[in-house]
């Protein structure tokens, strides 16, 4: 039977390893506007003649920086220094919400069916390294190799450190009883996705803790 202090240590150990992957997701964003930002902001900015190519254009962007976030923040600067329309803008948005899933693509691709946190200290030992370089283009990509290198890390530990339901029944009785609920169901697991990414402000992390609690059943 589990005390309350394991409990707890759980609930530790999770937000420990949720925070090394969006840390790791950060970490890659930041490194990749770094290595593209004014291109990514000169395309941003020519290719959204219409809404169908905005919306690829934000898509694409969010692919390269792996956050929507970045995407949206840039669309509403621009919007505020008048480069871009309100309705081009929207467009774009909708594009950087699409773009968004690409990291739970490669989650699911390869984040449970090939270990890559196995590979992550040796791959982690070359991102520091170049980290120590002194042209500014090679930081950056030591410092997206050590971005990757964490996401993973942090990957891996929420998918061991994730309580086993199956092997706990009072808490998978908790779950049951409101996955039981129909309709209201639905809206309530809407809202617990809604307010969890607007703590952790990653749908991308939200999207993978629930990636993990599919892989476990």
């Amino acid at each position: 039977m589990e005390t309350p202090w394991d409990y707890f240590m759980i609930s530790m150990k999770l937000l420990g390893a949720l925070s090394l992957l969006i840390f790791g997701m950060k970490m890659m964003s930041d490194a990749l506007q770094k290595m593209a930002g004014s291109q990514l902001r000169h395309v941003l900015a020519r290719m959204t003649s219409n809404r169908i190519s905005g919306m690829l254009t934000g898509t694409f962007v969010t692919c390269a920086v792996q956050s929507s976030s970045a995407t949206t923040v840039m669309v509403v600067s621009f919007v505020n220094a008048g480069l871009l329309t309100l309705a081009q803008s929207i467009g774009v948005i909708m594009g950087a919400n699409i773009g968004t899933t690409v990291t739970a693509w490669i989650i699911s691709a390869l984040g449970f069916k090939v270990d890559i946190a196995a590979f992550a200290l040796p791959l982690l030992t070359v991102g520091v390294v170049m980290l120590f370089m002194q042209k500014s283009k090679y930081k950056s990509m030591g410092e997206f190799i050590m971005g990757f290198c964490f996401l993973f890390m942090g990957l891996s530990y929420l998918k061991a450190n994730a309580p086993d339901l199956q092997a706990n029944p009072e808490m998978l009785a908790f779950v049951q009883n409101y996955a039981d609920m129909g309709f209201a169901s639905i809206l309530l697991f809407v809202l617990i996705g809604t307010v969890l990414t607007m703590i952790v402000q990653a749908s991308a992390a939200t999207m993978a803790i629930t990636l993990i609690m599919l892989s476990m059943g």
